[in-house]
């Protein structure tokens, strides 16, 4: 493990780091880790990272030249993508990821079944406009009605749902087969599934509901 924090991080990824989104992710999350070239976003917005881990393909040589040698971590592995190697090596309450949704599609699409990979760990990516994680066994959120819900299962996963327009109860959801997205809360939504395969998708604006929620959840997948 290459850094253990006992408070929520902000990950940060060489993707679109949304200027607007930046500020309500560091008051959540204070403490950065950059994933490899997210280190020149993250300089750019006036911020050091506790540590830089990746395989070092995007980082420039001036963000490398501004950093101090003991906070950068190259990992030579093709096999993994720097959001990945991260959530193998940042032990965190909860991680908040900026720069990893919402820009190239193969990379959203990868950050996605990282997330299904690494389910022991708490973790929002955070976009422009909307928010993604991975649903916890039981998870309650204080959502308005009307808010949009969207569930997306990255393999067959069952579960069942009290707030929500259409109900989940009785589905079997798989990527090839049923899905449940642009659903709509009616009020505070309890979903429980049984197996870490469902992607939770909510508007960004609700990020300071998600984050207490996710911390004050039951144990995630695979924790003690």
């Amino acid at each position: 493990m290459i850094l253990r924090e006992n408070r929520p991080v902000l990950l940060i990824g060489a993707g679109d780091v949304a200027p607007a989104r930046l500020g309500a992710a560091l008051r959540l999350a204070p403490r950065v880790v950059a994933a490899d070239g997210g280190a020149d976003a993250a300089l750019a917005a006036g911020l050091m990272p506790r540590a830089v881990i990746g395989d070092f393909d995007s980082i420039s040589a001036a963000a490398r030249t501004r950093l101090p040698e003991e906070i950068l971590h190259a990992i030579d592995d093709q096999e993994t993508t720097d959001f990945e190697k991260c959530l193998a090596r940042v032990s965190a309450p909860l991680l908040i990821g900026l720069g990893f949704i919402g820009d190239r599609l193969d990379h959203q699409m990868a950050a996605c079944t990282a997330l299904v990979r690494h389910a022991a760990r708490r973790c929002v990516l955070l976009g422009a406009e909307d928010l993604m994680f991975l649903c916890p066994p039981v998870l309650s959120l204080p959502l308005g009605a009307g808010c949009r819900v969207s569930l997306f299962p990255m393999g067959t996963v069952e579960g069942e749902s009290e707030g929500l327009r259409w109900p989940i109860g009785g589905l079997r959801l798989a990527p090839d087969g049923r899905i449940a997205t642009s659903n709509r809360a009616e009020g505070p939504v309890r979903i429980e599934v049984n197996a870490p395969k469902l992607l939770v998708i909510l508007p960004a604006a609700v990020l300071d509901l998600v984050v207490p929620a996710l911390l004050g959840a039951p144990a995630a997948w695979g924790e003690a």
